[in-house]
């Protein structure tokens, strides 16, 4: 093949690098971008222009969808790979060893292959390589092997590189990120791991099985609008335009906002805060606005965070700390990150830090034994056998209020604007502070243990010594439904969450019957259809407005009886009976992945609710 002299005398006049005075060729990465592939995209633009070259008038064409670029020497290509100044130093040593008409050849063979399009580089190729010894084909396919590799993330847009990495699980992602710089940018990003939190937090991932314990939902949900614009381009420069929330989301993000602000100039929620850290902050003297906004995590860090404490869950892995203050047993408490609330029959209430192990403060006002309490950000309530029910500043120690009950408090619930309280004569009692009204629920025969109020579809459980548990609907004041299948008396009733799907197989009773767990774990587990949506029409008829939210679906109870029963409210049906404790279940608590029980034998169980065997599957922690 032959150049016309023309080309010849444009290839001469390039700029080259000089070796021993004579040979001229591209030494370096920088000057191969600005001679080599300029030149092929002025001589052949449909496969290397990145801009389809130039018309005969001179202006620049239309760029063809369908063009070919080559991903190596494209000019406008972030991460072309062009050749390295390690490579070319090499070559240039090499070439100063033969002589000087060696090296004019070897120059003249390069400058003919830059210069040729592609069909004739092909051509060249297959005659190199018919000419090619073993030696020289192995040299090739060991440097080939190199070359040919593409980092493809990098070469995508954002959005598509976002798109792919979203399909990965967490240990091939974990690798991804220590592949290269850019490939850790990626994989960290917020994007990919915000869907992984959406995938296994607070519900059983599809596609593995696996679940992680609940997150702040808020922040889940007010945080996925932003996620998602940039998960589709936007919002990743800071020329884009503003991202607006969703409609339907706008209304709980400024929810939120007013929560923090008010939070944050509340006078109880300071004293919380200050309860929350035993010593006084130190004095800021930094005026910068940044220091009192909400430190944000990043949803990888919230992900492994809820990774560690759900492998202590399922491999029963934890560590004990004792708290030590009361002088006799203590019969009900309540947790949440930072605090401790614990009640006693020595009649006090004690405050704890959960982190430092330190007694923060002491609540006296009752004289016989407390039985229930709750908490939230502002008040405590506690219900006691000397038949009084008290409110609290907890954070200060201050009684606010105190109401009389005709028998002594054995439990009490909370939710917004409702109380309840269960007492010994087997009655409770609702106040609704809306209205500022009571009201009494008679029914049971013994007495009553629990009580849990559904503040959405204005409805009551309540558990009882009699072994039932009762439904009631606190519009009409009346008992709507009755659960009944315990031996013993039924100490704990919990609500599941609307995301708690029940999972049957073919050893569970489907005549209405209690079901018991098999002891057999090699069963296979059988995923039924899901039963229909429970109607106004299975409640009754306080229930006919179609606008009521229905109570919610699934309830746990647990008894002196040792089980622990799953029902369907609708049918008031007991699904399954975990079986596993020997002495009587005092505590139960749920969520969506499991269940935890406190029992008499000194024994913690943490429960799986899918359909295999519940002694198989639950994992026992002993008081020592």
């Amino acid at each position: 093949m032959t150049l016309s002299p023309s080309r010849l005398k444009d290839l001469e006049k390039e700029p080259k690098a000089t070796i021993n005075g004579n040979i001229t060729i591209s030494a370096t990465s920088k000057l191969a971008g600005q001679i080599v592939a300029p030149f092929l995209a002025k001589h052949i633009p449909d496969q290397y222009a990145p801009l389809g070259g130039m018309d005969s008038s001179g202006s620049p064409k239309v760029k063809d969808s369908n063009t070919k670029y080559c991903y190596r020497h494209r000019p406008d290509l972030k991460c072309r790979r062009q050749a390295n100044e390690p490579s070319m130093d090499q070559l240039q040593h090499e070439l100063e060893v033969l002589s000087h008409a060696d090296q004019q050849a070897v120059a003249h063979v390069w400058s003919l292959f830059s210069a040729a399009p592609s069909k004739q580089r092909n051509l060249m190729l297959q005659g190199i390589l018919t000419q090619c010894c073993f030696p020289q084909l192995s040299y090739l396919s060991d440097n080939v092997r190199e070359l040919i590799r593409i980092d493809f993330l990098s070469a995508l847009p954002c959005e598509l590189s976002f798109r792919v990495l979203c399909f990965l699980d967490t240990t091939s992602l974990c690798k991804a990120a220590q592949v290269s710089r850019n490939w850790r940018t990626l994989a960290d990003d917020d994007v990919v791991w915000h869907r992984m939190c959406e995938q296994h937090i607070d519900r059983k991932c599809t596609k593995c099985g696996w679940g992680l314990p609940l997150l702040e939902r808020k922040r889940l949900r007010a945080s996925k609008r932003q996620i998602q614009l940039r998960a589709t381009g936007q919002g990743l420069n800071e020329w884009s335009p503003n991202i607006t929330p969703l409609p339907e989301l706008a209304d709980e993000m400024r929810q939120i906002d007013q929560e923090v602000e008010e939070g944050a100039s509340g006078p109880l929620t300071t004293s919380r805060n200050e309860a929350k850290r035993p010593f006084p902050p130190t004095e800021q003297t930094d005026t910068d606005d940044s220091y009192f906004l909400p430190r944000v995590q990043a949803w990888k860090d919230v992900y492994k965070d809820r990774f560690k404490v759900g492998v202590n869950w399922k491999y029963g892995r934890y560590s004990m700390k004792t708290f030590k203050g009361h002088s006799n047993g203590v019969m009900c408490l309540q947790f949440d990150e930072n605090i401790l609330a614990t009640g006693s029959y020595d009649t006090t209430i004690k405050i704890w830090d959960i982190h430092s192990g330190e007694e923060l403060r002491t609540l006296r006002g009752h004289s016989s034994a407390v039985r229930a309490l709750q908490f939230d950000d502002t008040k405590l309530i506690s219900g006691s056998l000397d038949c009084t029910l008290k409110v609290w500043n907890w954070a200060t120690g201050e009684c606010i209020k105190t109401y009389a009950q005709p028998d002594g408090i054995i439990g009490l619930h909370f939710d917004s604007a409702i109380l309840a309280a269960g007492s010994r004569d087997g009655t409770v009692k609702v106040w609704e502070f809306q209205d500022k009204s009571t009201f009494v629920l008679r029914g049971h025969t013994d007495w009553v243990n629990a009580v849990k109020v559904d503040c959405v579809s204005r409805t009551l459980f309540s558990a009882s010594d009699d072994g039932f548990v009762r439904l009631w609907d606190l519009d009409t004041r009346a008992c709507i439904k009755i659960f009944e299948g315990h031996v013993g008396q039924v100490q704990q009733v919990v609500a599941l969450p609307p995301e708690f799907e029940f999972e049957q197989n073919d050893h569970d009773d489907h005549d209405g019957a209690s079901s018991t767990t098999t002891s057999s774990s090699s069963q296979n587990s059988i995923t039924e259809p899901a039963a229909a949506s429970p109607t106004s029409d299975s409640f009754g008829p306080g229930f006919s407005d179609s606008t009521r939210r229905l109570p919610p679906r699934y309830i746990l109870t647990g008894a002196l009886d040792s089980t622990i029963r799953l029902w369907d409210t609708t049918t008031t049906k007991c699904l399954r009976t975990y079986f596993g404790h020997v002495e009587g279940i005092w505590a139960l608590a749920a969520d969506t992945l499991r269940f935890i029980s406190g029992a008499e034998d000194r024994m913690t169980k943490v429960w799986d609710p899918g359909p295999a065997s519940a002694s198989a599957r639950s994992r026992a922690m002993r008081d020592p």
